[in-house]
């Protein structure tokens, strides 16, 4: 690839993690040991704290803890501390600290203080020698490998899976649901292809883009919505379908693009009539997801293999990404260099 061409590091890493997913399922009994030792120390809850795309990676997480672990689930607004200098009673709970690079100096303070008032600790990162790791008791490291471009693609798939093993090893499971996750990652990149590049053709000059789900995949959506604004400086907002359906659906019209995420299970038979009313409002529907073809009122509809619900966020963000990538491109911008932006934001 020429190393002067737009979006180079983007398209790679995107491509890399069929590798990265699968390596990553390899080496799950580093995480399995560190879900071992939190079930020995059972919390009364959970709270996640993190920013960006780490942030979205933690939604993710919370209806995971809440769904498969029984636990009530909480996301920490970080200037609580930072700002405020609370001190909350963090006996018996568990602090999980989301953070590709480790190196939030925001994210860092609350976990020393978190772990300073009884939390248990876990840094989840992608830089095992961070402060971030240092200052948790536990850490699970992600193995994406150095990503150089300012768009998280591949440290991001990468920690939803390993929050998914990290929560699936809790409860004594054996990881069956992504056994093949690497083989279904190839998978969605090849089948998805094409659906991508329609996709960059009908949105390439829309004004503002709209992203809703619900369930599991109202991660995908937050983070759909981040990596348009991003790389290809749209306005974007991303919205839970029951929240959108609640008033701001009266904003959607024929000059409104929507991605909606549609993948088979509970969230994805819940966005019914979010997608049946948002195209009699004009919108010009897009769905993402395994359960994408059902959706008779899309435009169009991009495929992503079937898996269990709770692991559909893994795949269905990777056509998305692509379409991030397709779309900085073809409105002349490079993704990999988005105007103010650097690969570690420094927050307080």
């Amino acid at each position: 690839m020429n190393e002067t061409e737009p979006g180079r590091h983007m398209a790679a890493e995107i491509a890399e993690q069929p590798d990265v997913l699968a390596g990553l399922v390899r080496a799950r009994s580093d995480i399995a040991e560190v879900g071992a030792r939190i079930a020995q120390r059972p919390p009364r809850f959970a709270l996640l704290a993190a920013r960006g795309s780490s942030d979205h990676a933690a939604v993710y997480a919370k209806y995971l803890v809440e769904v498969l672990l029984g636990l009530p689930t909480g996301l920490v607004s970080p200037s609580t501390t930072t700002l405020y200098g609370a001190e909350q009673d963090l006996t018996d709970v568990l602090l999980i600290s989301v953070s590709q690079s480790g190196g939030s100096y925001d994210l860092l303070e609350v976990t020393q203080a978190a772990r300073s008032r009884g939390a248990l600790t876990v840094a989840v990162t992608n830089t095992p020698s961070s402060p971030l790791t240092e200052a948790a008791e536990l850490a699970v490291d992600i193995r994406a490998g150095t990503e150089r471009a300012v768009a998280a693609t591949k440290t991001y798939s990468a920690t939803l899976l390993a929050l998914y093993l990290l929560v699936d090893a809790i409860r004594g499971g054996k990881a069956e649901h992504v056994s093949d996750i690497g083989e279904l990652a190839e998978r969605t990149l090849t089948d998805s292809a094409e659906g991508v590049e329609q996709a960059v053709s009908r949105c390439r000059f829309a004004e503002r883009i709209l992203t809703t789900a619900r369930g599991y995949s109202y991660a995908t959506a937050l983070e759909a919505s981040l990596k348009l604004a991003e790389t290809s400086y749209l306005p974007t907002r991303a919205y839970s379908g029951a929240d959108l359906l609640h008033g701001p659906v009266a904003a959607v019209d024929a000059t409104t693009a929507v991605l909606g995420l549609a993948s088979a299970g509970k969230g994805g038979a819940a966005m019914s009539d979010v997608f049946d009313t948002v195209t009699r409002s004009g919108a010009d529907l897009l769905c993402v997801g395994s359960a994408a073809h059902t959706v008779s009122s899309a435009a169009l509809a991009v495929p992503v293999p079937e898996t269990a619900e709770e692991v559909a966020p893994v795949l269905e963000v990777l056509p998305i990404q692509r379409l991030a990538l397709g779309l900085a491109l073809a409105r002349g911008l490079d993704p990999d260099a988005p105007r103010g932006l650097r690969k570690v934001t420094r927050t307080r």
